[in-house]
């Protein structure tokens, strides 16, 4: 175990929106530290989502990434030789990251032609309430209904 907890760093915000949530959601985007790229995926994402929607791509973004966001998730704990499927909270920050993941994972399973189109696809179905990541969301929050008779377990 470690001696300190490890400090909390803050993103610094996107170059177009200035907003660090982007920033974060980019960061997560990006593979082998390509984040020129990562950003030029994100950003020609909003520009499809701009075309298509009248709400805006920014807009959108925000609103699926809400509609995606968990408020509680189960996790496995072994009591007495059986493993029990413990629902719990999760903190916030957790819940945007977990958020952000189940997006980006969905959309690159998406059929499409570049990652932009499929990313803009995602997060306007996410907004709309549908998708792959929207489903995920729903399907944790069933899980963790069905196993509310174990929440007395919780760590």
């Amino acid at each position: 175990m470690r001696k300190t907890k490890a400090k909390l760093r803050v993103a610094d915000p996107d170059p177009r929106f200035g907003d660090r949530t982007v920033a974060k959601f980019v960061n997560n985007l990006m593979l082998d530290g390509k984040k020129s790229i990562a950003y030029k995926v994100f950003y020609a994402a909003m520009d499809i989502i701009d075309e298509k929607t009248e709400e805006g791509g920014l807009e959108t973004f925000r609103k699926g990434l809400e509609n995606v966001t968990p408020k509680v998730e189960v996790r496995s704990r072994r009591v007495g030789g059986a493993t029990f499927q413990i629902p719990q909270e999760i903190r916030a920050s957790r819940k945007e990251s977990i958020a952000m993941k189940w997006l980006i994972r969905y959309a690159r399973t998406r059929n499409g032609k570049s990652m932009a189109q499929k990313l803009a696809d995602e997060l306007m179905a996410s907004a709309k309430e549908e998708g792959g990541a929207f489903k995920k969301k729903e399907d944790t929050h069933r899980m963790a209904e069905a196993n509310k008779a174990f929440s007395h377990f919780r760590f």
